[in-house]
């Protein structure tokens, strides 16, 4: 027998499994797909966050913090994972579940109120003096 790509699920089989309801859930949550604002929107997300990416990745940012709604705590995500996320909700309809990074190093985490205005300022930044002003 071969190395297992996955772990082990030590419940498996076990009739008091505390995640045993949640394959019901994916079942009864059969939602609605997204609305078309709502599909713009995030694709609009999933565009901004390749700007916020670009610009900041240099400086050291790893991703963005978020504010949870459910348990009121931050959630640390690299560029990857929010792509990730924001793909899957297209796709499906809903959020992935999730869980709060392991030990995330704040500092290198932005909100994404702060990589909008970074951007903001560097698209002005770029522009500025480039309009035809008269002498």
């Amino acid at each position: 027998m071969g190395v297992q790509d996955e772990p082990i699920d030590p419940f498996n089989g076990d009739p008091t499994d505390p995640a045993a309801g949640l394959n019901d859930l994916n079942e009864d949550a059969e939602s609605e797909p997204l609305t078309e604002d709502e599909r713009q929107d995030v694709l609009e997300d999933l565009s901004d966050l390749e700007i916020y990416q670009a610009l900041l990745s240099p400086t050291g940012i790893r991703g963005l913090v978020i504010e949870c709604e459910d348990c009121h705590e931050p959630h640390y995500f690299d560029w990857d994972l929010l792509r990730g996320n924001l793909r899957h909700l297209l796709t499906s309809g809903r959020p992935r579940v999730h869980e709060p990074a392991y030990d995330p190093d704040p500092d290198h985490y932005v909100t994404w109120e702060y990589a909008r205005g970074y951007a903001d300022g560097v698209h002005d930044t770029l522009t500025e003096g480039s309009d035809d002003e008269p002498a």
